[in-house]
């Protein structure tokens, strides 16, 4: 792709800055005489998250209990993060300052999944209302999560070396991942490493989670209470080289992943193997009138997709066949075990990012900023008999996606006791895909039809995106602010949501990111969809903020929503009457959404004691959508949800019992035939005991081992036959994916 001119452009104008750094180490650049900057983003750093990584493998856990955040449950380290009901592409999710895009049709490589819990130094959410600066191609808000910072030795010190090493171990799976830190550091140079595997069996459900494959027929069970499909391994490795000279700093950071597999219990694959490559240079310059950054990253996946054990396997009495699991083999085709279906994907992607943060004086900061991104993929399924055969279905050909963009953002006191930002973001995408191509060309049927259909269009789509962000602070005293503001943020639909091809209900079944199991058509005519939010946060704190509470009131109304309706394959045309209580195939299409609800957070000491330090803390989120074209509800909406935690500290103690309570789900998407789930209340129990070099950590989730569903956990397809909707042996409809059961788990980590 050629270099866009607005980036050289960008980069002309911001020379005169770079030019007029002298020769002196000058400190982090501030704007002073102001309140926080706006708008005031939720964190999670230091103490929060070393207390938070002994239990889990998943980053996107990482952010459990900040306000508005839910998680889409998917593979053991793939959490797919929500923001007030908006969720995986809706929303910009920056690792390490690179744009990472999942390439799978059923989004089992997010960006989160290629940082390990342990690596993560510091985290922040934007939530509703985003500055320009850090949002760009989302409508629901932005995660920004970076790993530590370079580090180099203080001045005479010489070579400083430092790591650390950790553990962790978790009893359902039968878990277990380490990682390993090391840094060697002279004054001017530093070079870091880090690296992490984990791998967990399959989980156990609460209570008695037992399954059948379909109705009248004796399923496969693993235990009486497995989960099946939640079993995972993977490991990640990174080296970090930085150098600086007075005010310049130079790094270079390079990644690798290889996932040997990560199943899913709500979709109809597994993820078999997984090999990532990243390269991210970046340079920083602070000078007397500012800072300027400039970062350019490559990134190369190669991605396999199969059915795992659990669901190559199963024991039909019809046929008087059996199977065992793990590692016992049968007939590729036989009636007691499932036929494999290959499906591979193979991405790049190369991103740009410039910004100059221009001082212009005590009170007033500018930032202004390019970025570019060219994202190119291929999705292709080879021939593997039983209906997918002679040749290869083309699920995506030479797809790109491209985006350039170009911000202004300016930040600054007004009269007291106020502050603002606003901001402009211009973005163009433009997308493109090849033709399709089914098994079998010459075969007529579904996959003849769709492809010529599609092939007879044009497939080059461009889109002109505009973003507007305004926030203003109103703090009338030491202990009281108010922030108030109004985004417009727009979102181009991504590659599966435009260039899916086939009606067939099995490839349709292969193409779905949002685990309710059903299958998904794209649309080549679908519109970027446009969000207006409104935004109120009133933040009442103490001075030494010892205690404090937030509420914050939202409304999002989104026109040219990317929804579905359910389709039918053989008119090719949106049915008139739903299909109801089963699987089926629905159609992406632009409608017109609104969502809206509230978020409140709090902490509150409660006193010092012979036996400690006591204090509460706690969240509560409420959102609600609904689809204002048709009247339905919007899919996998988090219902009301709190988590209050009693927190104790004590010498080197760090103890904490948390209690989270989740409101039944009933208000489900008919288009979708959502599955309901019930509420319930959990219970988990933490410690953690700190000496100077050594931290260890023990804990219990889900303390009664209560079974329960998980809301956004989506339909259960972790056993049996998976191709089919219908078929014997396919999934039964109306069993949503259990929660994990009762986990005791422990963790020690060794400083040096």
């Amino acid at each position: 792709m050629p270099f866009p001119r607005l980036t050289l452009a960008a980069l002309m104008a911001t020379l005169p800055l770079v030019a007029a750094a002298d020769d002196t180490r000058l400190p982090r650049t501030v704007v002073t005489d102001q309140a926080d900057p706006v708008p005031d983003a939720a964190t999670r750093s230091g103490k929060t998250l070393r207390e938070a990584t002994p239990a889990t493998d998943d980053t996107a856990s990482l952010l459990r209990g900040l306000p508005g955040v839910s998680l889409y449950k998917a593979g053991g380290v793939s959490s797919l993060p929500a923001i007030r009901g908006l969720a995986d592409d809706r929303l910009r999710i920056r690792v390490d300052g690179m744009d990472l895009i999942a390439s799978c049709p059923n989004h089992m490589n997010p960006a989160l999944s290629y940082i390990e819990p342990a690596a993560v130094a510091h985290a922040s959410v934007f939530a509703g209302i985003t500055p320009v600066s850090v949002g760009g191609d989302s409508i629901g808000g932005s995660i920004v999560v970076d790993s530590a910072a370079p580090r180099f030795a203080a001045p005479g010190e010489g070579m400083r070396v430092s790591g650390e090493a950790g553990a962790r171990y978790g009893s359902n799976g039968d878990a277990f991942s380490a990682n390993l830190s090391a840094t060697a550091a002279t004054e001017q140079f530093s070079a870091h490493y880090t690296g992490s595997t984990a791998r967990s069996n399959d989980l156990s459900a609460g209570g008695n989670f037992k399954r059948s494959t379909a109705t009248g027929r004796v399923g496969h069970t693993l235990d009486r209470d497995t989960i099946g499909s939640t079993a995972y391994q993977t490991s990640n490795h990174q080296l970090n080289l930085a150098f600086r000279q007075q005010n310049h700093l130079f790094e270079a950071r390079f990644g690798l992943q290889d996932m040997a597999e990560q199943l899913y219990p709500n979709q109809r694959m597994d993820l078999l193997d997984n090999s990532a490559q990243r390269t991210n240079l970046r340079y920083e310059g602070r000078f007397d009138r500012g800072r300027f950054e400039a970062r350019a990253y490559h990134e190369e996946v190669d991605h396999f997709m199969d059915f795992g054990d659990d669901k190559r396997y199963w024991y039909s009495t019809a046929s008087g066949g059996s199977a065992a699991i793990n590692g016992v083999p049968c007939a590729p085709i036989a009636a007691n075990c499932a036929a494999g279906m290959p499906m591979y994907t193979s991405s790049q992607t190369d991103g740009l990012r410039l910004q100059a943060d221009i001082t212009l004086n005590d009170t007033d900061l500018v930032r202004t900023g390019v970025e570019y991104q060219a994202y190119e993929l291929d999705d292709w399924w080879p021939a593997s008999g039983g209906g997918m055969w002679p040749g290869t279905f083309w699920n995506i050909r030479d797809g790109e996606r491209d985006r350039w963009a170009v911000f202004g953002e300016w930040e600054g006191k007004l009269a007291q006791p106020w502050t603002a930002l606003v901001g402009v973001r211009y973005e163009r995408v433009e997308s493109d895909a090849g033709d399709a191509v089914g098994y079998n060309p010459a075969g007529g049927g579904f996959q003849g039809r769709d492809a010529d259909a599609f092939n007879a269009q044009d497939h080059q789509r461009t889109d002109n995106n505009w973003d507007v962000t305004a926030l203003a602070r109103y703090a009338p005293s030491a202990t009281a602010e108010l922030e108030f503001g109004f985004a417009r943020k727009t979102r181009s639909p991504n590659l599966y949501e435009r260039y899916t091809w086939s009606t067939w209900q099995m490839a349709a079944l292969m193409n779905n990111f949002v685990g309710d199991g059903n299958g998904y058509v794209g649309n080549l005519d679908l519109e970027p969809e446009k969000a207006h939010t409104l935004s109120a946060t009133l933040n009442w704190h103490a001075e030494d903020d010892a205690w404090g509470l937030k509420v914050t009131p939202f409304y999002t109304r989104v026109t040219d929503y990317v929804d579905a309706v359910q389709w039918n394959g053989v008119s090719n045309t949106e049915r008139t009457a739903l299909l109801e209580d089963q699987f089926t195939v629905l159609r992406y299409t632009n409608q017109t959404a609104r969502l809206f609800g509230i978020d409140l957070a709090g902490h509150l000491p409660l006193g010092h004691t012979a036996y400690g330090a006591f204090g509460l803390k706690g969240v509560l989120s409420y959102v609600d959508g609904k689809n204002l074209d048709t009247g339905d509800d919007l899919y996998n909406i988090m219902p009301i949800n709190t988590r209050l935690t009693l927190t104790h500290q004590v010498g080197g103690w760090n103890n904490a019992a948390e209690v989270v309570a989740v409101g039944g789900k009933h208000d489900v998407s008919d288009q979708r035939n959502e599955i309901e789930t019930s509420g319930y209340t959990l219970l988990n129990l933490r410690a953690s005991y700190a000496w100077q070099q050594v931290q260890v950590d023990f804990g219990v989730e889900n303390v009664f081992d209560r079974l329960y569903f998980d809301p956004l956990g989506g339909a259960y397809l972790g056993q049996g036959t998976t191709m089919s909707a219908t078929a014997s042996g396919a999934p039964v409809w109306g069993v949503g994916v259990p929660g994990a059961g009762r986990n005791l788990y422990a963790g020690v980590k060794l400083r040096f």
